[in-house]
């Protein structure tokens, strides 16, 4: 009897596996350029928001200023969201229309 027990035992512990986990959808934080807000306050946006270095910030507002946009980071969508909102925040306090949005990356 015994041993029967312990091939159950062993039966069912070679049937559990473990979930298959997914990779959240992730998305592009994206700087738009506008007419008034200065160069100098986006690439201190830049390095607040988003631990860039001055020489990454100078070079995607560089990018900002010459195509009209320059992607910040590739975050999950909750921080995605949370840079966008913390960026238009900042902006706004400071009296600049700087805009930044998100899409799916």
């Amino acid at each position: 009897m015994g041993n029967y027990a312990d091939n159950q035992q062993s039966d069912v512990s070679t049937e559990i596996s473990r979930p298959k986990l997914k990779r959240p959808p992730m998305y592009k934080v994206i700087i738009l350029n506008d007419d008034y807000t200065p160069m100098d306050f986006v690439v201190m946006v830049l390095e607040r928001f988003f631990g860039m270095s001055r020489e990454k910030a100078t070079r995607i507002m560089l990018q900002v200023h010459t195509r009209g946009a320059g992607v910040c980071g590739i975050f999950t969508r909750e921080i995605a969201e949370t840079k966008v909102a913390q960026v238009e925040n900042y902006s706004q306090q400071h009296n600049h229309p700087l805009k930044c949005t998100m899409e799916a990356a």
